[in-house]
């Protein structure tokens, strides 16, 4: 008995991502299409990234945040994106054990930090709005870089949590995830180990990292809602609105879809609901983040216009 054990429990050196379910004829037309959303991806946060680097006005916590939710996005989406891209003009989707593990580490490290993020730039938006006099006080350089701070290092033991915890499972001979990524669900649903710890701490810590920043961010826009509702004036209401407008719809994306995917689960979850939600939080959240700010956003507008100005400027000397 103890040998058929062992020999059904053979060291797994790669896993098999299935990816998603395209037809072969379809291929090379959704590899097109996912390739031009990594690169609006990269190409969108990090011109955010300079902006905001390169502009004196835009040197704010709002921005500041802004600028490392925009780094938090693109590496989020390269996290899975290449290794997505590359594995369907493959013919055999396979990735390392170890590649496994490091792909779930920075994809929960990068998905706390944007929840985490979220909850920074919720703050710095109620502050603005319901202590306007106060706001160059309270929202200091020194508290803005804390928060980033708290954000990385929560993070980084969070991610090394699960990740060491994944490390100590035995995995059979089934190594097929059905996903494009090692999602850490799917990885436990291989494991011939016992995997209640690796289940407790999920359940613990899922409501430290996803329900807790979310409950804070509703109630953040709950007190601005109120706060809004007693200014008379129309224009000040609008404005109010508009500010929040942009942060309020990457909330909705992003929560939006890991709620619907990890908190409200049905027992008719098909393997292509999953695959789809995820692929939503993952590429296609990060792509529109971009848009969402810069379209909405006045003075990222007027950022750009004052750094191509000066570059054509300088061109022409």
């Amino acid at each position: 008995m103890q040998g058929n054990t062992k020999r059904n429990q053979t060291v797994i050196s790669q896993f098999l991502l299935l990816g998603l379910p395209i037809p072969t004829e379809h291929q090379n037309l959704f590899y097109s299409l996912f390739l031009a959303m990594y690169l609006i991806t990269v190409l969108g946060n990090l011109l955010i990234i300079i902006l905001i680097q390169l502009d004196s006005h835009l040197h704010t916590p709002m921005y500041s945040l802004l600028s490392n939710l925009s780094f938090s996005d693109l590496c989020f989406s390269s996290v899975t994106m290449p290794k997505l891209l590359q594995n369907m003009q493959s013919q055999v989707p396979s990735i390392p054990y170890a590649g496994c593990l490091a792909q779930m580490y920075f994809f929960l490290f990068f998905a706390d930090l944007e929840s985490f993020l979220l909850v920074a730039m919720a703050y710095d938006r109620y502050v603005a709005i319901c202590f306007p006099l106060h706001y160059t006080s309270i929202m200091s350089p020194k508290l803005c870089v804390g928060l980033v701070v708290f954000s990385w290092v929560l993070t980084t033991f969070h991610a090394m949590l699960h990740t060491l915890l994944m490390a100590r499972l035995s995995f059979c001979e089934d190594n097929v995830i059905p996903h494009f990524f090692c999602d850490m669900s799917a990885l436990l649903k291989l494991s011939c180990s016992d995997t209640h710890v690796n289940e407790l701490v999920i359940f613990i810590t899922g409501g430290l990292i996803l329900v807790i920043p979310f409950v804070l961010i509703v109630v953040s826009y709950a007190r601005i809602v109120s706060s809004i509702l007693k200014v008379p004036s129309a224009r000040g209401i609008r404005k109010a609105f508009s500010t929040c407008g942009s942060h309020l719809s990457v909330v909705s994306l992003f929560y939006g879809t890991v709620i619907g995917l990890y908190l409200c689960p049905s027992a008719n979850n098909s393997t292509l609901k999953e695959t789809v939600m995820g692929m939503m939080y993952t590429v296609v959240t990060p792509m529109l983040n971009p848009f969402i700010y810069s379209l909405r956003n006045r003075d990222m507008k007027g950022a750009l216009f004052r750094v191509l100005c000066k570059k054509k400027i300088l061109f022409c000397l």
